[in-house]
């Protein structure tokens, strides 16, 4: 008897813990002319979807040799924080080595139309979404750090808050790593299309308050310096911004535990708290 109960005990846990997150991951495949190609994402909806008007979304982009499954694969958490927040959550598949901007180097490389034009459409096309920059955030680890806040300072009437974690936010001092040089042909050749695609040089594109940002690195990682610096120009620039840095290295743990962060400060825009 008493197994009896001990059992019943674990299978309603179970059935506990599965109803807690009740979220629907879908694989989607969308298409991108620019590019002429198709090209898959996830898309993690809320349990509330069928019963809500118009959701906000967060778009979350992988890093370097990624893909679109990297983060669901990763970091199950993200589903919970679609319930949580009542948020759509999108992660793109940004390609190998895109960097996320539209490659002066490659036509066939245009990740920045892809992402901020066409699959924005797409997903509001598709979804009950909040179709205006208040309803819409950005954030990536790694290559996708870089993307987001690329994106963001970029397009400020498409996204009203972005993130980046351990991001690649300066990768002049990096010419011969992650296909860079492939994207914007060699530093020695084109200098200012790697001074005009970096994002610390993007900060010229911000006015204080024109976008929500917090910026997320590992103290070990080897994009700290990096970061460092663009903290110190934000703070120059009188840019506002949320900046945070604790022990950690490039890897999955330390993402796993900065996403949290990164979507609690999303829905606190997102809800104006």
């Amino acid at each position: 008897m008493k197994g009896i109960i001990k059992s019943f005990g674990i299978v309603a846990a179970l059935l506990l813990f599965q109803s807690a997150f009740a979220a629907k991951v879908d694989t989607v495949e969308t298409y991108s002319s620019a590019m002429n190609k198709k090209i898959k994402a996830v898309v993690v909806t809320p349990d509330n979807y069928r019963e809500g008007k118009e959701f906000p979304v967060v778009y979350l982009l992988h890093g370097y040799s990624g893909s679109y499954r990297d983060w669901p694969n990763n970091v199950p958490y993200i589903s919970q924080a679609a319930d949580n927040y009542h948020m759509i959550i999108v992660c793109p598949d940004g390609g190998y080595g895109s960097w996320y901007f539209d490659s002066p180097a490659d036509p066939k490389w245009k990740y920045e139309t892809y992402v901020s034009d066409e699959l924005i459409k797409w997903v509001d096309k598709n979804y009950k979404t909040i179709k205006n920059r208040n309803g819409r955030a950005i954030t990536g680890l790694s290559m996708g750090g870089h993307g987001a806040l690329y994106l963001a300072f970029k397009h400020q009437d498409v996204y009203g808050a972005a993130g980046s974690m351990s991001g690649g936010i300066d990768f002049r001092p990096f010419p011969n790593n992650w296909d860079i040089a492939l994207r914007l042909g060699t530093y020695a050749q084109y200098p200012e299309r790697w001074e005009q695609n970096t994002v610390i040089n993007m900060v010229h594109l911000l006015t204080p308050g024109s976008i929500s940002l917090i910026i997320d690195c590992g103290s070990e990682d080897f994009f700290y310096k990096v970061n460092e610096r663009l903290h110190a120009k934000l703070l120059e620039r009188n840019i506002p911004h949320d900046y945070v840095t604790r022990p950690g290295v490039h890897n999955w743990t330390y993402w796993k535990n900065s996403v949290k962060y990164q979507l609690l400060f999303m829905n606190q825009f997102f809800t104006g708290k």
